[in-house]
């Protein structure tokens, strides 16, 4: 049986961590325990039953409670999908539009591409000084491939 978590945004690995080492020293019947990065606040576990879930969130902080209704497999699917990497369709040149932090709006040219850490060195391009300025993959979009330039 699969059960949600309620936990607080941004301490989902914390609890995780923290949940996991209850489970394996008290031995309880949970089988697998996961984080979906489009669920934040969330934790999802399988489980024996509703008893287990309970027991394991006991006394770990940040879990605010379980969710009444039970998961069906079919509903997360879509979340266990393998998720296509933003960098698959960048490349080194390109021009890329930065979607969220102090630059947002802003265009900038693509330097270096680190695909372990899902990481790219960029040069905004409406700089007065040109700096190379490191981000996280999730907050670009292409502008324009390098061919186009």
């Amino acid at each position: 049986m699969i059960f949600v978590y309620k936990v607080t945004a941004g301490q989902e690995r914390v609890v995780i961590d923290m949940l996991s080492k209850k489970v394996h020293k008290e031995n309880l019947p949970i089988f697998a325990i996961a984080h979906f990065e489009d669920l934040r606040g969330y934790i999802i576990a399988e489980a024996e039953s509703e008893v287990a879930i309970r027991q394991a969130g006991l006394r770990i902080p940040h879990i605010k409670g379980v969710l009444a209704k039970q998961m069906d497999i079919s509903e997360i699917d879509n979340l266990v999908q393998a998720v296509k990497p933003a960098l698959a369709n960048i490349s080194k040149g390109d021009i890329v539009e930065l979607t969220s932090g102090p630059f947002k709006g802003e265009k900038a040219r693509v330097l270096k591409m680190d695909e372990n850490k899902e990481e790219l060195t960029v040069e905004l391009t409406d700089a007065a000084v040109p700096i190379p300025v490191t981000i996280k993959s999730s907050i670009i979009k292409l502008y324009k491939k390098a061919e186009e330039n």
